[in-house]
């Protein structure tokens, strides 16, 4: 079995109640149940975090190191400036995979750049909640290309 490491970048947390016209409806612990239910289809083990700070989240990423077959990260606002983000998804040999519950090439001109994209095997974004899904549908795509 496949593990993968969710991370829910600042103000994920808050989803389904800030800004709906952009993110949605669905709150934080649906779209949490959302990517359990699909990684339990696809015979995957989630371990789902979230945080609102910077160095938290670059300790989650290296600790995936031998711990995680993949990690699924939804930067949030430090998709456009976190330099020590991109550089920790840099330092690990483990896949990272960017998601995005809004389209964030649709947004303002400050939300089209990712600087965090460029170290990761590839980017979903604009599809909701289900961008999430996505990702773990991606992993395991990736697995059975490669005879994980």
């Amino acid at each position: 079995m496949k593990r993968v490491l969710i991370i829910h970048g600042p103000n994920v947390n808050l989803t389904g109640k800030r800004e709906k016209e952009v993110y949605g409806d669905i709150n934080y612990e649906e779209i949490n149940n959302l990517i359990k239910r699909e990684a339990a289809k696809l015979d995957i083990a989630v371990k789902i975090q979230q945080s609102n700070s910077e160095g938290e989240i670059i300790n989650l990423i290296h600790s995936a190191e031998n711990n995680f077959d993949a990690i699924i990260i939804n930067p949030a606002a430090y998709t456009h400036y976190s330099l020590a983000i991109m550089d920790a998804i840099a330092a690990v040999s483990v896949p990272v995979i960017e998601v995005h519950i809004s389209n964030i090439f649709g947004r303002e001109d400050y939300r089209k750049t990712s600087v965090t994209a460029s170290k990761c095997k590839g980017v979903i974004t604009g599809f909701g909640p289900y961008s999430y899904v996505l990702a773990l549908n991606a992993v395991k795509l990736l697995e059975d290309s490669i005879g994980g």
